[in-house]
């Protein structure tokens, strides 16, 4: 449920390399002599998962941040690129990420098993990498809603979690959230503009939610604080204000992270589609403001099973914009 790694270049996220290491792995740290992030060679983004897979480590290890190569020596670079490349054919780009400042690359190979995110500032330094296993093509992915739902906004908003993996979508490993979207709006590149602190920088808080599809209100909590964006969340209630909608077929729209006393419908009311049901906030496990959008086949979403959501739309990945009404 929670969001944002911040989308600018001071406050991104270091990804660590997760794939395949070992205690034994992450104790050997000694540097390489000599290596270090002279850039005497670069290798463009575009270009990057072929050169990782041919094992063209040592201009991508000298591409590394400084501040990376302290937490990754080359040999923990290597052996993990080594160990994850085993049996890879190939790498495919499935989206792209653009903030200030930087990109944000996803590769996944051509078995479908195996996912590469970088992060290139615009001189082709790395400032992000985390390669991973992922899991997908599952049966569920082949079960969608009965229903036909609309995104539950009135404007366009950018993809920040979405898809059917967890290299585009964090939710998949989780059968309770599998095929939930989180949802923000940028101004350009940027996702705020001012003090990254203050709620009121991010365009999406106070934006309208509304009503993905007709149904009756059956849960609402409205009461929670909006939490200090990057700096507090709320983990005891992860949902954070929401509105839980049943529809036909015993389908039921979770929508989260409303701000605070935003929102204007009851239990047991009917509601239309795109009906207004409250504002985009930042209550709950959450990072900053944004929605949380995904369809359950149970009212209790903690103990209920995330379904395919059948939209009226193209379904969106992490990186697109998407619209609603």
């Amino acid at each position: 449920m929670r969001t944002i790694l911040r989308v600018s270049l001071s406050l991104l996220f270091l990804f660590a390399m997760t794939a395949c290491t070992s205690d034994k792995d992450v104790s050997e740290s000694k540097e390489v002599e000599g290596k270090g992030n002279t850039m005497e060679e670069t290798i463009p983004a575009a270009e990057f998962p072929d050169q990782f897979l041919s094992g063209n480590y040592e201009v991508l290890y000298n591409q590394l941040s400084k501040s990376f190569q302290k937490e990754v020596s080359f040999e923990e670079f290597k052996r993990i690129g080594e160990q994850f490349n085993s049996g890879v054919k190939g790498f495919s780009l499935t989206s792209q990420l653009n903030s200030p400042g930087v990109v944000e690359y996803q590769w996944v190979s051509e078995e479908g098993k195996k996912g590469i995110r970088a992060n290139f500032t615009e001189d082709h330094t790395i400032v992000g990498l985390q390669v991973l296993n992922i899991t997908a093509n599952l049966e569920a992915d082949a079960d969608y809603t009965k229903n036909t739902y609309q995104m539950p906004i009135n404007e366009p908003w950018f993809t920040f979690w979405g898809g059917v993996n967890e290299l585009v979508n964090y939710h998949y490993p989780y059968d309770n959230q599998r095929y939930a979207y989180d949802l923000i709006i940028k101004d350009g590149e940027s996702n705020f503009e001012g003090d990254p602190e203050d709620n009121e920088s991010y365009p999406a808080f106070g934006k309208d939610v509304v009503a993905p599809l007709e149904g009756v209100v059956v849960s609402v909590e409205n009461d929670m604080e909006d939490n200090t964006p990057g700096v507090d969340t709320n983990t005891e209630q992860p949902l954070g204000n929401h509105v839980i909608i049943k529809h036909e077929n015993s389908e039921f729209s979770v929508l989260g992270h409303f701000k605070k006393g935003s929102i204007i419908v009851e239990d047991g009311q009917k509601v239309k589609s795109g009906e207004l049901l409250g504002l985009a906030g930042n209550s709950g496990n959450s990072t900053e403001p944004h929605i949380h959008y995904h369809v359950a086949d149970s009212a209790e979403w903690e103990e209920a099973t995330s379904i395919r959501i059948k939209l009226s739309v193209e379904e969106p990945v992490r990186g697109e914009i998407v619209e609603g009404f």
